[in-house]
């Protein structure tokens, strides 16, 4: 161990006790003192904050420091607050708590802002690929030609399963939901990576995620084919990773057309759009699962399981079947009439948000590349399309929907694309889980560095029985 490199870094940084010091540099395995002191400017940072937020109970003021991000709210921070005062918060789906530091993804929801390391959104989608926008989020900043193409070389060389995987699918029956298959098999992973699944040791964590990224197009296509009763296709190299994908599920023996560039190009989007989108219900279960320590394709298969329900990954399979159930333009009004009224059970799907108050980012990119594959694939009268169409007027004009800020979200045009490209509704949320895994690895391998995370453990506000006595059976 490099001792007199770790004492020349603690003089260096006097926020950090030496048992602090040394648990970091074992942890990252990180000895350069240009790299150690860009990791711990987040250290540094919220260590310095003078500000300080008071909270009066009873006789008793306490006092708790504030700690400042680069942009966005600032966070109170109560780690000791039990220590303190005795007492714990209470925030039911934690609305209004910070769990963790990031650095990755930044969203205001009311100004309809979305970054992926400080890059917009729309940019990305319009002038990256998805595997330089994996890069960034793995690696925090765009790649230069040789190492974009490197990383490119890694995931192609990842792409297959092992021929052993191959048996898992034959346990599945044919009307096994594709996300069941997915989840299986990424889980099953596991099986076969144990021996580099250190996650103490940063090159297994990259080799990892890399591998996960490169195998989960397949697995996700290997399901699809599975769900329709067609034999597997294996990758081939030489083709990009959205057109592989496509080629994966679509190839016909009869067929060896190439993809349309303008079909990869817009899954290329889809899956920008989806990469990630910061501390939602399915990365948190990620960063969960990780805080005791588990295999990293445990815990994407735990994401995997948490984005299933319909509430987070199935909101775009909700919008198209409610576009269906409304069928054509004509009968519109009344469905907006039942969406106003507070008695009616129906709502209107894909539109608003849990974070956006404003217009979606991604809804605006996820609009012109769903015109683009219609337009592609000759669908010049989709009376799904025509009556989004008219949704969307209305919601963007209407006052009822203005006032309670329901504009379209992404889900309200990937279902239709998706439709359009060939996909049945069963598959969309495992081309989200495909997507999203990159930004999963990444929030992992962010949480595995920072020396403050603990394994997760919520706190309750408890209101059944006080102790009482067991009565025997025969009595009670």
């Amino acid at each position: 161990m490099h001792w007199e490199m770790i004492g020349f870094l603690y003089n260096r940084t006097t926020p950090f006790s030496m048992e602090k010091l040394l648990q970091y540099v074992i942890k990252t395995n990180c000895f350069c003192e240009r790299d150690f002191e860009a990791c711990c400017m987040s250290e540094k940072k919220i260590t310095e904050t003078a500000n300080t937020a008071n909270l009066q109970l009873g006789d008793s003021n306490h006092e708790f420091p504030i700690f400042d991000g680069t942009i966005g709210p600032s966070v109170v921070d109560i780690s000791k607050l039990y220590a303190q005062t005795g007492r714990f918060t209470y925030d039911p789906g934690f609305t209004s708590t910070a769990s963790c530091e990031s650095k990755i993804t930044y969203i205001d929801g009311d100004e309809g802002i979305l970054l992926y390391r400080g890059y917009p959104i729309g940019e990305l989608a319009e002038k990256s690929s998805f595997l330089e926008t994996s890069y960034l989020l793995l690696k925090g900043e765009l790649p230069n030609k040789n190492d974009y193409n490197e990383f490119v070389t890694s995931i192609a060389n990842e792409a297959n399963v092992p021929s052993q995987l191959h048996n898992f699918f034959s346990g599945f029956g044919e009307d096994a939901h594709p996300m069941a298959m997915l989840c299986g098999v990424v889980g099953g992973l596991s099986a076969y990576y144990h021996e580099a699944t250190d996650i103490n040791n940063a090159s297994h964590r990259l080799e990892a995620s890399q591998r996960l990224i490169a195998k989960i197009p397949t697995i996700a296509a290997m399901a699809f084919r599975h769900s329709v009763g067609e034999n597997f296709v294996e990758p081939v190299k030489g083709l990009g990773y959205a057109e592989n994908f496509l080629n994966m599920c679509f190839q016909k023996p009869t067929d060896s057309a190439p993809i349309s560039s303008t079909l990869v190009r817009a899954m290329e989007r889809i899956f920008i759009l989806h990469a990630d989108h910061e501390q939602n219900a399915s990365t948190s279960t990620v960063r969960l699962a990780s805080s005791s320590g588990a295999n990293p394709y445990a815990c994407i298969a735990a994401g995997i399981a948490c984005l299933w329900g319909p509430a987070h990954g199935g909101a775009n399979e909700a919008a198209l079947k409610m576009l269906s159930e409304i069928g054509n333009v004509d009968r519109i009004p009344d469905y907006i009439k039942k969406a106003k009224d507070k008695n009616d059970p129906f709502r209107l799907m894909g539109f608003g948000h849990r974070v956006y108050k404003n217009y979606d980012p991604r809804a605006t990119v996820m609009q012109e590349t769903c015109h683009e594959v219609l337009a592609e694939l000759g669908i010049k009268d989709d009376p799904l399309l025509d009556v989004a169409m008219e949704l969307e007027r209305i919601a963007l004009s209407d006052e009822y929907f203005v006032e309670k800020k329901l504009y379209p979200n992404i889900d309200f045009y990937s279902g239709i694309t998706l439709k359009a490209m060939g996909f049945p509704t069963s598959m969309f949320t495992v081309l989200f889980a495909l997507a999203r895994t990159v930004g999963w690895a990444a929030q992992w391998n962010e949480m595995i560095e920072d020396a403050s995370q603990r394994i997760g453990r919520p706190r309750q506000l408890y209101t059944g029985y006080s102790a009482r006595d067991y009565v025997a059976i025969a009595k009670r």
